[in-house]
């Protein structure tokens, strides 16, 4: 290695030192804005210094720039596009296929290096082998499986577990496969190899994802994200370029973490989660509830009354807020209640919503101070001193059923919205969510149902206020 790539090289260090830092940054909700710009600055000093990289070692040709610049800029437009236009609701839908990209791109790096590689006399090193069988692997299975992940969040595939006859034995015959074709890539070298490779692990992302429910979502997304970054670290080791290295690093540990803690705060292992999840998907069509009796429904200025003249409100936000897209609305309502001396915060649980951070992002979206927002140990305790708890949407997050054995959601962390001292649930009917069971908070004789479309309904309960406060 000459003194320029090793320069080079120590550029791309200080890219992959932007990229610890933004990250460290996004612990912080006050931060996280500044730590997407050092990340955003990270990328920028990547590209360029691959740019000049190639420059020097002229390794591009006059056609493979053109195609290079073409594709860099068909790249750039669409994901502008997609930041300016796909709605927060969709967003979990975007990161998987980020993630499908991310994986893809990855397995490519690793296929194009092996054949490289395969062209030199001597065939194939070992070591080198190894990263690349477990990029093409990790890659392709991450590609596929974000695709089905993407599409049951959009709908084209149904929420509920597609359970294929004999699932386990396909999925595991496909692992099998996929690793009994690498480990003979490491010591022959065989295109045909590589391909069973690819295919087998395209299958095996395919057939993993399907049996997940639609309530597992949100750790499946964070699970892909790890994957994602642990391919494109193997894509620094077949490339040897340490700016890869380290931010594949940090997304696949950041992301395995992260993975972990959703799957707590469902109370789900992992393993229990791929081998086959729950949930049937949003039902919106109106269905019978136990003690279906006891619903008691409210109107806007009875509810106005109960948010005017309280000293503490808890708002709950769910996926029913996000649908709606009704985070200004609520942040409109809160500053109004604000102005009367109430204290308002938010309880935000860990899987509220589609995707890790889905409620965060929402409200800071609507300038909602972050003070205000608080994880579910924080805020639980508040729950008995709060006046009115809004729930917006939130469905199996505010179950009390998870506190009994016996059910697809026992042993789940919930919001202790029952202890509350009155309760208001804004929804459209009285659908099921993602676990596909009846919520008993319903029931509660101290919850009133607001049926409507949560941006109406706030919209109604704020003038409602208004009119009486005059």
């Amino acid at each position: 290695m000459n003194s320029f790539t090793t320069n080079m090289q120590l550029v791309y260090v200080a890219a992959a030192a932007c990229f610890v830092i933004g990250l460290h940054l996004m612990n912080s909700p006050a931060t996280a804005r500044r730590g997407n710009q050092v990340s955003t600055a990270g990328m920028v000093i990547a590209i360029g210094a691959t740019l000049v990289l190639l420059i020097h070692d002229g390794t591009v040709t006059g056609v493979g720039w053109t195609v290079l610049i073409t594709g860099a800029l068909l790249g750039s437009a669409v994901g502008l596009y997609a930041a300016r236009t796909v709605q927060m609701t969709a967003m979990p839908q975007l990161v998987s296929m980020f993630n499908a990209v991310g994986g893809g791109a990855a397995a490519l790096v690793a296929v194009y290096g092996y054949i490289d590689l395969e062209s030199r006399p001597g065939g194939v090193l070992g070591t080198t082998t190894v990263t690349t069988v477990l990029d093409v692997i990790i890659g392709s299975v991450t590609f596929s499986g974000s695709i089905i992940a993407a599409g049951k969040l959009q709908g084209l595939i149904p929420g509920q577990p597609i359970v294929l006859r004999g699932g386990r034995v396909i999925n595991a015959a496909l692992a099998v496969i996929a690793v009994g074709a690498g480990i003979f890539m490491f010591t022959t070298a065989s295109l045909p190899a590589l391909l069973i490779v690819v295919l087998a692990s395209l299958g095996f992302g395919v057939t993993i994802v399907l049996p997940i429910g639609g309530a597992d979502m949100p750790v499946v997304i964070s699970l892909l994200n790890a994957f994602t970054g642990t391919a494109v670290a193997m894509a620094g080791f077949v490339i040897t370029n340490w700016a890869l290295i380290i931010a594949g690093a940090l997304v696949g540990a950041s992301g395995g973490i992260l993975t972990k803690l959703m799957a707590d705060a469902m109370n789900r292992s992992l393993g229990n989660i791929i081998v086959g999840g729950f949930g049937t998907g949003d039902s919106a069509a109106p269905v019978a509830v136990a003690g279906d009796a006891h619903i008691r429904s409210i109107a806007a200025d009875d509810a106005a009354i109960q948010l005017a003249y309280a000293s503490k409100v808890l708002v709950v936000p769910g996926y029913g807020l996000a649908a709606a897209q009704a985070q200004h609305g609520v942040a409109e309502l809160a500053a109004l209640l604000e102005s009367r001396g109430i204290e308002v915060s938010y309880a935000i649980h860990p899987v509220a919503g589609r995707m890790p951070g889905h409620m965060n992002v929402l409200l800071a979206e609507a300038n909602v101070p972050y003070p205000q927002l608080k994880e579910m140990e924080e805020v639980n305790p508040e729950f008995p001193r709060a006046d009115v708890a809004l729930v917006i949407g939130a469905n199996d997050v505010t179950n009390p059923a998870a506190r009994r054995p016996g059910n697809v959601i026992s042993g789940m962390p919930i919001l202790d919205v029952d202890q509350a001292r009155s309760i208001i649930v804004i929804k459209r009917s009285m659908g099921h969510g993602y676990a596909g069971m009846d919520n008993e908070l319903y029931a509660d004789p101290k919850t009133s149902m607001y049926f409507a479309d949560a941006k109406k309904a706030v919209a109604e309960l704020t003038a409602a206020v208004k009119t009486l406060v005059g």
